[in-house]
């Protein structure tokens, strides 16, 4: 197993006055600097590694630092001593540093970063020492010791970058790709070029970088604009390459060590969200319980070591003990990459690769005879064209694969790559009728032509200088904007809990776009598949009625057939699948009462008896979700008195349920039985009821008045047990 490098670093930035000024409309130099480090942050924090960083500052009107004494290495500040970088540093980032009022020597900072690493390093296992510095190189600077800093730089082994306001090349010949391909930087502030000191200090920083690197050491220097457009894309969380070993085996007398790596496999957003409280977004202050109770009258609470697991199979639940769940499961002997033989290339097809992950295998190396039968393998796989169908199991709790390793041979490797394929039930069958024997659908000649032209415009593969193909739209170069889009709104929030969330910002919009090149050869040939591919608005024919639709045929009357439609509908494979209902129950009240109505077992009385009870039940509970589920029981009950034309047993029941109400304190969920309308069932409705339509409009209207007008005295609800016993 690989060991992941650890590096330390040191960001340190010129505050002094000069960083402040600017120009008219432009951004100050402070301000740019302060982004790039607040960027390189953001990166470091969501990237989740185990780098440490450091923040030292020059130019503050104080002193803080261990080398300042006899007047020397003054005006610079340690803000932050090496530590992994946390949303803390990004607060006093934005909150904490302010331009200050003095200048400072920009080479005594970078000896006070060097002690600072070297001090802070020791005993730690760090592959690379950084020190980045900020500056608009304005202050003056004492070069009596360059060459001891240089020589300790090499010594020490630190990497050295300078980020500045302006092209490292300088204006006079800016345009030609200095500062690290930056030919778009800004100008120096002013319009007016680098000032004397600017330019003493240019050609120190050209100096120390080429005696650190004299090849590429002028390309660690980057300006301001340069490294905030390549900072804004937030840095890749860091993986491990995690080896997996196993035996690739052919038959049972064939074996070669093997060592597989997940090549591709699909990133996802680490699950952090927790619940907190919301005032003090403290997850100690919540605590959250899971209670098991049994879907009874009373919910009787059950202990979750008296549970099982039930698998749901068609209306049944079947249960499953752990024991049964452990013998359920697929038992291998362990790892497997099993050759179960060969096959053209050719016959396996592209669209059936599936899975999550493609896996490079390789041979130990460590192992010559394995690394030499491998080869082997891979080379006649290759010359053959052929591929290997393998049995696949990660570990002895895994469920079988089954894939394709396909050959791989490059110029510094080879190796296999394996790909899930399908199964029988991963496949999706699909049959659609042919186009090519409709002549109605038949494209023309130009419109073909058209498509030809469009397809050529919107060519995502373009000829180099050189002669070679380049790809111009490189997917594997795009970060995942649902990555960037969160880390986004997750900085924005905790700087600033408060805020709104920020906008999208638009390199993330033009990430997913199509190239400008591609966008500007394809405008004509759409213009033009548009001009041959017309769109027509399709206006629907009226349906024509015929004479006994309009004036019916006689032989039925509307209404009855109707009522038998009505009558038919509800019956369906489910309801029949469940078996016969002997009571209303507390779960699904409504669905047992209209069961019991449609079998006829009992009376309609005994059925609208029992649904009155679970209806009492429910508003015992006094909560919004009971007092809903009692609504549907009422609407339920409404509906079938009205097609077993009974409005009798609802009516009263109302009448009754509606005097209890202020005992009961139930005016919350009278309110909501008045806005669903759920009032008496009138004679326009059923023929046999007392009630008429106008006071069936007033019965819901009536509760306004009940606290104006004196109710006459009202018995115990026990009226509601005795209007159940009348039925």
């Amino acid at each position: 197993m690989a060991r992941t490098s650890k590096s330390a670093l040191v960001l340190c930035m010129d505050v002094g006055f000069s960083m402040s000024n600017a120009a008219p409309g432009q951004e100050s130099s402070f301000e740019q600097a302060k982004k790039v480090i607040q960027k390189f942050v953001q990166r470091q924090v969501f990237a989740e590694t185990k780098d440490e960083l450091g923040l030292v500052l020059f130019g503050t009107d104080n002193t803080k630092n261990p080398l300042a004494t006899d007047g020397q290495y003054q005006n610079i500040s340690i803000h932050r001593h090496l530590t992994i970088p946390d949303f803390e540093l990004l607060e006093e980032i934005q909150n904490d540093i302010h331009p200050g009022s003095q200048q400072a020597d920009w080479l005594d900072a970078l000896v006070v970063c060097m002690d600072l690493l070297q001090k802070e390093t020791l005993g730690k296992k760090c592959d690379r020492l950084n020190i980045a510095l900020l500056t608009d190189l304005s202050s003056q600077v004492c070069a009596d010791q360059l060459d001891v800093i240089i020589s300790n730089l090499k010594r020490a082994g630190v990497t050295l970058q300078f980020f500045l306001p302006f092209p490292a090349d300088g204006p006079e010949d800016a345009g030609e790709g200095g500062s690290g391909g930056d030919g778009g930087a800004p100008r120096p502030p002013h319009g007016k070029g680098l000032s004397r000191e600017q330019q003493k200090g240019l050609e120190m920083v050209r100096q120390v970088m080429t005696s650190l690197d004299e090849e590429s050491g002028i390309e660690e220097v980057h300006s301001f604009s340069y490294a905030l457009e390549k900072l804004s894309i937030f840095k890749r969380l860091d993986r491990r390459p995690m080896a997996w070993p196993c035996t690739l085996t052919i038959g049972s007398s064939l074996s070669i060590r093997i060592v597989g790596y997940k090549a591709v496999t699909e990133e996802k957003v680490k699950k952090s969200w927790t619940v907190v409280d919301a005032q003090s977004s403290r997850r100690d202050d919540v605590k959250r319980e899971t209670v098991y109770c049994l879907h009874d009258d009373n919910e009787t609470e059950v202990q979750k070591e008296d549970t099982i697991q039930g698998y749901r199979y068609g209306s049944d639940i079947v249960p499953f003990s752990k024991v049964d769940q452990e013998q359920m499961k697929y038992k291998s002997n362990g790892k497997c990459f099993s050759v179960l033989g060969f096959t053209k290339q050719s016959m396996i097809n592209r669209h059936h690769f599936m899975g999550s992950q493609a896996i490079k295998v390789f041979a130990p190396r460590d192992d010559e005879h394995a690394c030499i039968a491998l080869s082997a393998l891979i080379r006649a796989l290759d010359s053959m064209g052929m591929a290997a169908i393998v049995r696949y199991a990660y570990d002895r709790r895994s469920n079988p694969q089954v894939g394709a390793a396909f050959p791989c041979v490059k110029e510094t490797y080879e190796c296999l790559i394996y790909v899930q394929l399908p199964y029988m039930e991963d496949l999706r069958q699909f049959s659609f009728a042919s186009l090519e024997n409709n002549k109605k659908f038949a494209p023309t000649e130009e419109q073909l032509s058209v498509v030809d032209s469009l397809i050529d415009s919107m060519m995502l593969v373009e000829e180099s200088e050189d002669g070679e193909m380049e790809d111009m739209f490189k997917v594997n170069h795009i970060p995942n904007p649902q990555f960037q889009r969160l880390f986004q709104c997750l900085h924005a929030k905790g700087l600033n809990p408060g805020a709104p969330l920020p906008l999208i910002e638009p390199w993330l919009k033009r990430v997913l776009g199509r190239p400008q090149a591609v966008e500007a050869r394809c405008r004509a040939p759409l213009q033009e598949a548009k001009r041959k591919f017309p769109l027509k608005e399709v206006v629907r024919k009226k349906e024509q009625k015929t004479s006994a639709d309009v004036f019916g045929n006689g032989k039925e009357d509307p209404d009855a057939k109707k009522a038998k439609v009505d009558e038919e509908e509800d019956y369906n494979l489910a309801d029949i699948s469940e078996g016969n209902v002997t009571s209303v129950g507390s779960v699904d009240p409504v669905k047992d009462f209209r069961a019991l109505v449609r079998q006829k077992t009992l009376s309609f009385g005994e059925v609208c008896q029992q649904l009155t009870l679970r209806i009492e039940q429910l508003l015992g509970n006094k909560s919004t979700p009971y007092y809903m589920k009692a609504i549907t029981c009422i609407q339920a009950f409404r509906e079938q008195s009205v097609k077993a034309a009974n409005a009798e047993l609802f009516n009263s029941y109302m009448q009754s349920l509606k005097r209890s109400i202020p005992d009961r304190s139930l005016q919350e969920f009278w309110d909501l039985v008045s806005s669903d309308g759920l009032t008496l069932i009138s004679k326009d409705e059923v023929e046999g009821s007392t009630v008429s339509k106008q006071e069936a409009n007033q019965f819901l209207l009536m509760e306004e008045k009940m606290e104006e007008v004196e109710a006459p005295p009202v018995e115990d609800p026990g009226d509601v047990d005795d209007l159940l016993d009348m039925m």
